[in-house]
This record gives structure tokens, C-alpha cells and sequence, in this order.
């Protein structure tokens, strides 16, 4: 059920190499524009001000990092930071369309990045957790980024027990309709891996211990979409 390899760096870093030129338009098509709201909800619980420096990790093409840049204005500033390039390149174009907005991009790797320690009021991770080879290190690593008292909201799809019926509807969201809808784009097997990676993704409750162990001192994971998504909002 595709070629790509949950957990493995350089197999995610190739699928989202080829989707990136797509990668926007699937998403209001599959969750039927859906996801913009449920990347408010993650606004909302980071409650961006003027003058903050804030973090979208695993960026991607940037919208929210887009939107996050236009709350921190005046004397803000916005990083988003995403291991491959394609989707990078797609995001500096979106925003040298706004280049009045506080916004720099780089590449990086979500389990190291280089950057310093403490040095962001808030971040984001948007479907970016889930990829990642170590969900523990990458928690870590946003901890330690984060200055104490900030705020992060990770979204992302989350894991139901397995016999649930929300565990059956969303296997049949993803092979009824996602990798229907991919194919037609010639992106099957990559987004077959949606459902490969959520096998090996923390649940709520343990993203939630996860994140009390790397030291955050507040962790709630929320549902969200009848419990399709999840966001789990975090105090550093």
C-alpha cells in the first residue's frame, strides 16, 4: 500500500518532494477546505501577538506560517522551517507575493535544527509530527526552542483505538476517497501512506505523556472533526 516508508527520513522527504506542487489543492479538496479551520483552531490556542517570534515547524508550503506572520506585525517575526525543498520554494514564492510581511524560511530538520535554545514566543506543527522518525525526539526539540511559559499547537490526524467506528471511518475516508482522489492527480501510493503512518503514530493520551516528558508543563490533546484530527496544545 505505496512505496514510501513511514518513519523513514529520506522516504518522507521524497514524498513530500513530489506532492508539494499539488500539495494545497488536495488539501481543500480532501477535507473539503476543512483544514483551514482546524489550522485556526491551532491560531486560536497560540493566541499570536505583536512583536512575537514564532515557529512553524514542518512548514510546508507555508500557509499557516503565512497567516501567523500577519498577527505578529508590528515587530514580529516568523521561521518556518521544513526538511525539503519543493514545498520551501512554493513558500518563499507565496510570500515574495506579501513582502511586507515579517517572514524567513529555512531548511531543517525537525529533530535537530541548529536553531537556538529559547529563542521563540510560540510555534506550530502542522501534519508534521506524524512524519517525523522519533515523535519523543521531535517533542523534545520544540521544547527546547520554546521560551517558558509558550505556547505550540500540534495538529494533526488522530489515532483512534483501532476496533472504534471512528477508526473505521476514517479508514474509509482514506482509502475511498483520498487515494481515489490522489490517483487522479498521479499521487496514489503517496498518500496511501497517510494511513501506513498513522499505524506507528502516538494516540492522544500518549502524545500527551509524551510531551509531559520532554517537559512541557501543560499538554491537552483535543479533538477535533468528530474526532478525525487532533490538536494537542502545549505550555513549554
Amino acid at each position: 500500500m505505496g512505496s514510501s516508508r513511514p518513519g523513514d527520513p529520506a522516504s518522507v522527504k521524497q514524498l513530500f518532494e513530489a506532492i508539494a506542487p499539488r500539495y494545497d489543492l488536495l488539501n481543500d479538496l480532501l477535507s473539503l477546505g476543512l483544514h483551514r479551520i482546524w489550522k485556526r483552531e491551532a491560531i486560536l490556542w497560540l493566541n499570536p501577538e505583536p512583536g512575537q517570534r514564532l515557529l512553524d515547524l514542518c512548514c510546508g508550503t507555508g500557509d499557516l506560517a503565512l497567516v501567523l506572520a500577519q498577527k505578529v506585525r508590528p515587530g514580529g517575526h516568523v521561521l518556518g522551517m521544513d526538511v525539503a525543498a519543493a514545498p520551501l520554494r512554493l513558500a518563499l514564492q507565496r510570500s515574495a507575493r506579501q513582502p511586507w510581511l515579517p517572514l524567513g524560511w529555512q531548511r531543517g530538520d525537525a529533530l535537530a535544527t541548529g536553531l537556538a535554545e529559547a529563542s521563540f514566543d510560540g510555534a506550530v506543527i502542522a501534519y508534521g509530527l506524524r512524519n517525523l522518525s522519533d515523535a519523543a525526539a521531535g517533542l523534545a526539540e520544540l521544547h527546547r526552542l520554546l521560551r517558558p511559559g509558550a505556547r505550540a499547537a500540534v495538529l494533526d490526524f488522530n489515532r483512534p483505538p483501532a476496533a472504534s467506528k471512528t477508526a473505521f471511518l476514517q479508514r474509509q475516508y482514506l482509502r475511498r476517497l483520498v487515494v481515489p482522489t490522489a490517483r487522479l492527480f498521479g499521487l496514489p501510493d503517496q498518500y496511501a501512506y497517510l494511513e501506513q503512518s498513522l499505524l506507528r503514530f502516538p494516540s492522544g493520551p500518549e502524545q500527551e505523556r509524551l510531551a509531559a516528558a520532554a517537559g512541557f508543563s501543560h499538554a491537552r490533546h483535543r479533538l477535533l472533526a468528530a474526532g478525525q484530527m487532533g490538536i494537542l496544545q502545549l505550555v513549554a
